[in-house]
């Protein structure tokens, strides 16, 4: 049921996704390259080396190695816009990095997590195929992502409109996925609490300022960088609960994680775009 429940997610999120996103950023691909960066690599290798220094519990290692091996959050979007970001290429890496996770959510979370001695013995344990988890992620995000597309191009008007019910309703799903998560591992939670709270926040934080860093460093307009620290920062970890659930049985670390991870980025993301929305950006880099 709830893979069912995320595939529609990702179906309405598909919804608002035309091949005019991907058309736009074919001649300025950019900032589109610096967004997959930052998401699919710096972000896991910044993760790599926050386990390093802290060596957090192996579930909670393996947690966070999930959370910065999945692709930006669906609410990314929305908290881009109110930061005063370029929506546009939100939308457009939201939808590029949804199609390279069919590959890359495993694989780094197979590599990274093989990296750090502790957590590559909990992979051995689970003996997870990263083959099987393709597929699945696959089903979960490729397909619905394609079929929304094309409903998408075949019938805009209704797909507008559908797509403002399904982001309530994903809203709604997103947030029983984690009282789940967090009510199956509620022993967990209440002796970790504060243990994986400044895990998260630190994680978290260096999610968004690894974004906006290397979006600086590359030259991006004010726009763009704040578009790629909040695509960075948000992470899809819905996605991460599921083949959390799906693979590993629930771990009680990975699980904890992941939920705290789904409530605090969007209390620091709507923060963040509070924060920005009130500060205007020269007109000269609205180009």
């Amino acid at each position: 049921m709830l893979n069912i429940a995320l595939a529609l997610v990702m179906f309405g999120i598909a919804l608002d996704i035309s091949l005019d996103d991907f058309r736009r950023l074919v001649k300025k691909p950019k900032p589109l390259f610096i967004g997959v960066l930052s998401q699919f690599v710096l972000l896991p290798a910044v993760t790599f080396i926050l386990v390093m220094l802290m060596e957090p519990l192996p579930s909670i290692a393996l947690g966070m190695f999930m959370v910065a091996a999945c692709p930006g959050g669906n609410i990314s979007n929305f908290i881009t816009h109110l930061a005063k970001g370029n929506t546009a290429l939100s939308v457009s890496l939201t939808a590029v990095a949804t199609l390279l996770a069919v590959v890359m959510t495993p694989l780094n979370l197979q590599l990274w997590g093989s990296f750090y001695p502790p957590t590559a013995t909990l992979l051995q344990e689970v003996a997870i195929s990263p083959f099987a988890m393709i597929k699945l992620v696959a089903l979960l995000l490729g397909l619905p992502l394609i079929l929304g597309m094309w409903i998408n191009h075949i019938c805009p008007n209704w797909a507008f409109k559908t797509a403002k019910v399904l982001k309530v309703l994903s809203l709604m799903f997103f947030v029983v996925l984690i009282f789940v998560a967090l009510y199956d591992n509620r022993d967990i939670f209440m002796e970790y609490v504060l243990y994986v709270f400044w895990i998260v926040l630190l994680h978290n934080l260096l999610a968004f300022v690894t974004g906006y860093s290397v979006a600086n460093l590359m030259g991006l307009s004010q726009r763009n960088k704040r578009t790629i620290a909040i695509e960075t920062g948000i992470q899809n970890s819905g996605l991460g609960l599921l083949l959390i659930f799906t693979f590993f049985e629930g771990i009680g670390g990975m699980a904890l994680l992941a939920a705290f991870w789904g409530i605090w980025h969007l209390v620091s993301g709507l923060t963040l775009a509070t924060l920005w929305g009130y500060r205007p950006i020269d007109k000269e880099e609205l180009v």
